[in-house]
């Protein structure tokens, strides 16, 4: 099932000044979209596999990217569900 809240985050973050915002406050950033408890857990988590389900991993790369995490991590992420 595909999320539109977590998949417009992801793409929101693409621009830099968001993506330092979340940084700097995810929890304040998240509280824009309406997601799930479980799809704010997830993402606090840095859980790639169940957030895939979710999103496409194009856009999900973009959430990875603007928290800091190096794409050979995030793939082994999202391998491991």
């Amino acid at each position: 099932m595909r999320d539109y809240w977590l998949s417009r985050l992801c793409f929101d973050l693409q621009n830099p000044a968001a993506a330092a915002e979340y940084r700097a406050s995810p929890d304040a950033v998240m509280a824009r979209y309406p997601l799930s408890a479980e799809v704010k857990q997830a993402l606090k988590e840095h859980r790639a596999s169940f957030l895939a389900g979710r999103t496409n991993a194009y856009l999900l790369r973009y959430y990875f990217f603007a928290v800091g995490m190096k794409d050979d991590e995030f793939v082994k992420r999202l391998n491991d569900g």
